[in-house]
Order: C-alpha cells, then structure tokens, then sequence
C-alpha cells in the first residue's frame, strides 16, 4: 500500500489518474496546451486524500504537472508541426524570454503561499474563457506579431504566469497570438512548442524550490509519496504518462476538423471550469 491507503482506494486512485491521463494528453493537442490545467486539479484533490500538508500541496500539484507536460508537449508539437500550422518564427522570438520567466517564477514558488498559485489560475484562466466567449473585434492588439521589446515582454510573462499555474503557456501563447490577428489553429498549433520551453526549466526549478519544503515535513515520507523529487511526485508523473502521450495526437486532428468559433467556445468552456474550481477553493479557504 502507499501512504497507508486501502488496496480498493488505492487501484481508484490509480485508475483515475490513468484516465485523467488521456484527457490531458487529449486537451494538449486539442488547445495546445500541455494540459496542466487538468493535471493541477486533479492532483490536488489526489494529495488532499492522503494528507499532503496544506503548504505544500498546491506548489507540489504544479511541480508534478510540469514534469507530466514535458512527453506531452513534445508529442503534441511534434503533431501540430507536422500539419505545417507551427510559426517557428514566433516560438523562436519568445525562447530566451520565456525560459527566464519560467526561472523567475520557479524562484518565487519556493516562498509563495499556496493561495498566489491558486490566484493566478482564477485570474488569469477566467480572463482568457471571458475573452473567448465574447469575443468582439475591438480586442484586436494588432494585425501582426510585435516586435522589439514587446514580444520578449509577452514571453516574460507568459512564462512566468504558466510556470505559477502549472501549465504549458498554450492558452497565454493562443490569447496573446489570436489578439494579433493569428488564426486560433495557428496559434493552438505554434504555442503547443512553448510547452517544451516552459516545462523542462520549469520542473527542475520546482525539484529545486521543493527540496527544502521535504525536508520540513520528514514524518510524511517525501510529501506523501514515495520518489518525491521536491515539488515534483515522480509516482505521480509515472501514472499520467503513458495515456497522455496515446492520446495527444488525437487532439491535435481533431483541433484541425472543428471550425475557429467552435474551437474558441470549447477553449473557453474549459478555462472556465478550470477557474472556478480554484475561485471556489480561494473562498473556502
């Protein structure tokens, strides 16, 4: 048994990590997004069930859903770019900038409180869904990609908010592209390669951040889970693994079947829900 759970709880808990597996790998290739936004939550009721200590559940949701986005990104990327639907212009402009936002952030998430991370997914997933849902022309930024300092802003804080929600920077990379007069199939298709960036630098600055934390809670066996790398839960990161890499291909095709306001209105319905689970665990405290 791991950390003292029932042989029948313990084989649900596998299962539902086994199938919250493919519907990420389903939502990376479907939004280009490495599907952290899945990972997080469920995790995060995951380590409640068998006790992971309150500051350290949340950071440890997103280290892990770091770690998982990295085979899904890649696999995801690799699909997108073999439809020719990547700019490899643009991903490369946003390579250095991104990566530093991602440091900085992983810096902070070793002195953060859990409700900054939560924050950050409210704010930021519920601003994205609001944009999708009504979406007018007056929120266009522009109809090209900027460039200069602008562009190296946008990567700063794309990677820097994605490392803080634990995502792959998709739906940042897609809000930031569609607002500058790209199609939502290109920009699901290029931000798919942000994952990569943003997910390799980011779970080695999570292990980093998390080391410590271990070692505060050493009556709980490395966070709860055996091979805990800091806030990264290898077990976890196992079990997601093999459904999520079957399924990411099949997202991508159907990304590139469904019409640009379809895709938008199911882009949005998922940054929603993916909000208000976390609005509604601010308020509960």
């Amino acid at each position: 048994m791991i950390t003292g759970l029932p042989a029948s709880e313990l084989a649900t808990l596998v299962a539902a990590l086994l199938v919250a597996g493919a519907l990420t790998g389903l939502l990376a290739g479907l939004f280009g997004v490495g599907g952290g936004a899945v990972i997080v939550p469920v995790l995060y009721e995951l380590f409640r069930i068998v006790g992971v200590p309150d500051d350290a559940r949340m950071p440890l949701c997103i280290g892990t859903s770091l770690a998982v986005i990295i085979p899904t990104s890649i696999r995801s990327f690799a699909a997108h770019r073999a439809k020719g639907a990547v700019d490899m212009g643009v991903l490369r402009a946003w390579t250095v900038s991104v990566v530093l936002g991602v440091i900085a952030a992983s810096a902070i998430a070793r002195y953060a409180p859990p409700e900054v991370f939560k924050a950050a997914f409210v704010l930021v997933a519920g601003f994205m869904a609001l944009r999708l849902f009504f979406k007018r022309d007056s929120w266009s930024l522009g109809t090209d990609m900027p460039g200069g300092p602008l562009i190296h802003i946008y990567g700063l804080v794309i990677g820097a908010l994605s490392s803080l929600m634990g995502i792959g920077g998709g739906a940042l990379a897609a809000m930031v592209m569609t607002s500058y007069g790209r199609s939502i199939h290109q920009a699901i298709a290029t931000s798919s390669g942000l994952g990569v960036l943003i997910s390799i630098p980011g779970t080695l600055g999570y292990v980093v951040a998390g080391w410590p934390k271990a070692a505060e809670h050493p009556d709980v066996a490395a966070l709860q889970f055996p091979m805990a790398l800091g806030y990264v839960s290898l077990v976890g990161f196992i079990l997601f693994i093999p459904t999520s890499i079957w399924a990411a291909p099949l997202g991508a095709r159907l990304a590139h079947r469904l019409s640009k306001r379809t895709l938008e209105l199911a882009f949005g319905t998922f940054l929603l829900v993916m909000a208000s689970r976390f609005a509604v665990s601010l308020m509960l405290g």
